[in-house]
């Protein structure tokens, strides 16, 4: 998923913020114990949602997709006082593990861990958004857009990873479910009048849409 020389991609690294104490712990442990560990967001991709939350400043944010927690204490470094971030997730057991990060965080009184079917969780819930993060199934991607573009205020951000999707999005060879899924995602958005596009191609790909 590194699109950049392996020389390159060490020299933006070495000139990035590095990781926290916790953050560096997670991204260790996850690769040691946790299954697909290639989901975890990691140091680059951590600091560029660090940085894009503290330029927004969000008080209320939505996470799609919570795996071990990584990419939802990055947002959450940047959220106005007295933010809060609600992220959801339908693996249980996982659950677990990610929920003792969020208590070793300073973070912990303002992430709210919601376990269950995202499309089904997200229908509930009744909130105007600053910031979405999506990062979970990616079949999903058009029906979790559609479900929180009205809940997100004018000028608030959705941002979309995996929108590369390793290269596949442009092989006209590949096309399983998730690289057409994706592939019509982007499609979507970009043509959507409603929002300002970009395509970040950092890491898998983060796909940047501002509301107007």
């Amino acid at each position: 998923m590194e699109f950049l020389p392996e020389d390159l991609q060490t020299y933006v690294e070495d000139h990035t913020e590095p990781e926290s104490d916790l953050l560096q712990q997670i991204n260790r442990e996850t690769h040691l114990h946790v299954l697909k560990p290639r989901m975890l967001s990691g140091h680059l991709q951590g600091r560029a949602l660090s940085i894009f939350s503290h330029m927004i400043k969000p008080k209320n944010v939505l996470e799609i997709g919570t795996y071990t927690g990584y990419a939802a204490l990055c947002l959450a470094e940047g959220m106005a006082e007295g933010g809060k971030l609600v992220t959801i997730d339908n693996n249980q057991e996982l659950s677990v593990r990610t929920k003792k990060y969020f208590e070793a965080s300073e973070y912990t009184n303002q992430i709210e861990m919601m376990v269950g079917n995202a499309v089904d969780v997200v229908a509930t819930l009744k909130q105007e958004w600053d910031l979405v993060f999506i990062d979970a199934d990616k079949e999903n991607y058009s029906n979790y857009f559609d479900l929180v573009i009205d809940q997100v205020r004018p000028g608030g951000f959705i941002i979309a990873d995996n929108v590369l999707w390793s290269g596949k999005i442009v092989d006209s060879t590949k096309n399983d479910k998730d690289t057409v899924a994706l592939r019509e995602f982007n499609d979507k958005v970009h043509k959507d009048e409603r929002v300002q596009d970009v395509l970040f191609p950092i890491r898998d790909g983060l796909m940047i849409l501002r509301k107007i």
